[in-house]
């Protein structure tokens, strides 16, 4: 076969693109494939491919679809956590003329590949996994506007996913760090296939993103309860609106540009080059108008879960309501404002530094103000030390210090000295892990008894709690003090050995961090090991003041039999306390959305086209996109889809899930 042929037929994929020579990365990958192995052996031990397929991966149930996304990010919280022990490790030993055992091509795919993960696919698929789930239950509605768009969403972020997690053993990753930034990312500085990568599984997940975003913006403005206003939703579906209005507002953004380095690389245009009339800066500029919002897109619905678990573990009705509410909205509009605060360094001026850097310093005025409503709302409440309040507590006590950090960040002289520094991770990883992951570890806690009918084990809950807390700052302090000393960030060897006491305490935090995530790795299989004895509680475990709790644990398929109708702000409370009884007649037939196996088909090709871009595999690329919209127009052809539950299943709700399913034909 000639040398023509072979490169038609494979692109630039190669015997050399599969990294054999790299004992780290052949140990990882034969790990990897036992583990594999072993999952799918069991599931065809037990033969669940055919229920999996049918109950869950072609669901198009907003509540699967809302776990699911959470399992995602749990799995590639676990790759992405293993890419930061390494890094950890790498730098407590590379001292004294060490080199570590990290080469410097591999540890800047390290470091890159951390932060796409964490930010992309454990971040994001756990905030819509939890909006997912709760929403439509909080305001009354059966499911999301479109469910099949919800189906398609997830299965999207999941090829992303898969797409970074090829680059581990086909090629390589970026070597640039997570915003990939020009002319770094650009086809002189980064020939190989790892920027490629970057770009199509950032832009397949973005697909996800951004849809789930609008299909999530629709529900929340079309489906409401009747009687439930605007100012009467939750707080949680409150973030919610305001996170999707950015997400549908930044995400295009990211598209464009990712799109612009794309033709950059494949076509030789010069948008981000240094030659051709190109501007590295307008990338810089563009990712930051789309990097910042997104960080309040992260933050923001945990700021909701921590509004419903105070309220509730407190007894009380939440504290100023009105003033969050307006807090979100401020948050959503300067979180626009305030972008090119990353480059006081960059000589962009004294009036512009002051102008972004007094915008930044506004910004924390509604997140403080959050802070006093959470701790006006615990004064004098009958405050109950549960897993998803204890974790509220951490999260004020941290994130006031994350915030602090961001205030002094926001002073351009300061930033000078702060900017390239460990300071700056430390403060990200303040944020990011003090605000999102334990908000999502609060709301996790908080609202699996509404999911699976049975409460997590509050032990083992206990044990990774204060292993997460004790570790966190054991792992970040030492990056203040380190960045207080003017020590660079992104470095991977250093030669001043009185540092190297800051870098293994540091190490030693993250090893605490992660006894802290094998403990919640047990809480998880004790939980479900001992279900039975855990159903200590009838429909509402914590005593819940919104509609979500108002439907049995865990929710039919159609989650209301007939929808409620909204009179006051606590509204399952106030449900409660007028002791409203469950009616017997009027019920109507429920018509209900039938699953459809279209979302994974289309996420596959889409994985199969990125695949052969990366690769320039021309003729696959072309076969998979065609095939990409022959599916998505036979699928709009597909209009026996829908179902409907008699409304005697209704009534007779002891086996109305068994028989809508059975007629679903799961």
């Amino acid at each position: 076969m000639s040398d023509d042929l072979i490169k038609t037929i494979f692109g630039r994929l190669t015997l050399e693109s599969f990294p054999i020579h790299e004992p780290i990365l052949v140990g990882t990958f034969i790990m990897v494939a036992i583990g594999g192995a072993a999952v799918l052996g069991a599931l065809t031990y037990f033969k669940l491919w055919g229920y999996l397929w049918k109950e869950w991966f072609t669901s198009v149930d907003h509540k699967k679809i809302g776990i699911m996304y959470i399992v995602l990010a749990l799995v590639m919280f676990l790759r992405g956590f293993a890419d930061a022990l390494m890094m950890r490790a790498q730098q407590a030993v590379a001292f004294n003329g060490s080199d570590g055992f990290l080469p410097a091509h591999h540890y800047d795919q390290v470091f890159t590949a951390h932060g796409v993960i964490m930010m992309f696919f454990v971040a994001m698929p756990f905030v819509t996994g939890l909006m997912n789930y709760v929403v439509p239950l909080q305001i009354g509605a059966r499911d999301v506007s479109f469910p099949f768009l919800n189906n398609f969403s997830f299965w999207m972020t999941v090829s992303g996913a898969v797409t970074v997690m090829m680059s581990l053993f086909v090629g390589e990753f970026a070597r640039t760090g997570w915003l990939a930034m020009a002319p770094l990312s650009g086809l002189d500085y980064s020939p190989d296939v790892g920027v490629d990568y970057y770009i199509w599984a950032l832009q397949i997940a973005g697909v996800g993103t951004l849809l789930s975003g609008v299909n999530l913006l629709a529900t929340i403005i079309k489906m409401r309860a009747p009687g439930m206003s605007l100012m009467q939703m939750p707080i949680f579906t409150w973030s919610a609106l305001v996170t999707n209005v950015l997400i549908v507002a930044a995400f295009p953004v990211l598209t464009a540009v990712l799109a612009m380095l794309s033709l950059d690389r494949y076509v030789g245009t010069n948008f981000f080059t240094n030659t051709g009339g190109g501007n590295p800066m307008m990338y810089v500029n563009m990712i930051w108008i789309w990097g910042h919002p997104e960080v309040y897109i992260l933050i923001l619905p945990a700021f909701g879960v921590f509004s419903e678990v105070v309220s509730t573990f407190s007894g009380k009705r939440l504290f100023g309501y009105t003033s969050m509410v307006y807090a979100l909205i401020v948050i959503c509009i300067l979180s626009y404002l305030v972008w090119l605060h990353h480059f006081f360094t960059m000589g962009s001026g004294a009036s512009v530094n002051s102008f972004f850097g007094i915008t930044t310093m506004i910004i924390s005025i509604p997140t403080g103000a959050k802070i006093f409503n959470w701790l006006f709302t615990m004064y004098r409440g009958r405050i109950r030390f549960e897993l998803p309040m204890m974790w509220a507590v951490a999260f004020m006590l941290t994130f006031v210090v994350g915030g602090m950090t961001g205030v002094m960040l926001a002073v351009p002289p300061a930033d000078f000295q702060f900017h390239n520094s460990l300071f700056l991770i430390a403060h990200f990883h303040n944020v990011i892990i003090g605000g999102v992951l334990f908000g999502m570890f609060a709301g996790v806690n908080y609202w699996w008894p509404k999911a699976f009918g049975f409460k997590l084990d509050k032990f083992w809950g206990t044990i990774s709690f204060w292993c997460w807390v004790v570790g966190f700052w054991v792992a970040f302090t030492p990056l203040y003090v380190l960045g207080l000393m003017g020590v660079t960030r992104r470095l991977r060897a250093f030669e001043d050995p009185s540092l190297q006491i800051w870098f293994v305490i540091a190490a030693i935090g993250a090893l605490i961090i992660a006894a802290g995530i094998g403990a919640m790795l047990m809480q998880f299989y004790v939980s479900i090991r001992d279900r039975e004895k855990l159903r200590d509680f009838t429909g509402d475990p914590w005593n819940g003041r919104t509609l979500e709790w108002a439907t049995s644990s865990p929710p039919p398929a159609y989650n209301f039999a007939f929808s409620p109708v909204v009179h006051d702000l606590d509204a399952w409370h106030d449900m409660k306390s007028k002791k409203a009884e469950r009616p017997t007649t009027g019920f109507r037939a429920i018509h209900m959305p039938k699953n459809t196996g279209a979302g994974v088909i289309l996420a596959g090709l889409s994985t199969v086209f990125g695949v052969a871009m990366i690769w320039y595999i021309w003729w696959l690329a072309a076969v998979a996109f065609v095939a990409l919209i022959a599916t998505a127009i036979g699928h709009t052809f597909n209009y026996d889809r829908d179902f409907h539950i008699p409304a005697e299943d209704v009534v007779n709700s002891e086996d109305a899930r068994t028989r809508a399913l059975q007629q679903a034909g799961v």
